[in-house]
């Protein structure tokens, strides 16, 4: 019975350092290629990753990256040709929700670990909108 639940939460503490890791490296890869100015003005997490370090209120902050997360995930679900394939875009997906959930839980008690969060939740939807962008030109293209 113990042996049971040992390597249940050693394979659960795996399974979490495998998501963060490969978020990370995904975010690193992403960070390397150049970013496209293609939603300038639509959307706030630009303006939210140069605000978070220096703004003493981080909820307002956090509500400009929620609206844009509905923005974008209700247009990849209803715009023609703009669906989330791979799985490494679903895996973002998962890690800016993961976020908002160390967010939620790190707001009072460590700001550093908030704001660090919020950044990591700018920079995810920051690549979904150039994956957005760049299929939507392709689309158009075509």
């Amino acid at each position: 019975m113990f042996a049971s639940i040992l390597i249940i939460l050693i394979s659960f503490v795996l399974l979490v350092y495998w998501f963060r890791y490969s978020c990370i490296l995904l975010l690193r890869e992403y960070a390397k290629q150049p970013a496209t100015a293609a939603s300038e003005g639509r959307f706030d997490f630009r303006a939210v990753r140069e605000r978070v370090r220096v703004e003493p209120e981080l909820d307002s902050l956090h509500l400009a990256l929620q609206r844009d997360f509905r923005l974008i995930t209700y247009l990849l679900e209803h715009a023609a040709g703009l669906e989330l394939s791979f799985f490494e875009d679903k895996l973002l997906l998962w890690d800016y929700r993961a976020m908002r959930i160390w967010y939620w839980l790190t707001k009072t008690a460590a700001p550093q670990q908030a704001r660090q969060a919020l950044s990591e939740m700018a920079s995810v939807l920051a690549i979904l909108d150039d994956k957005i962008g760049g299929r939507g030109a392709a689309t158009l293209g075509a």
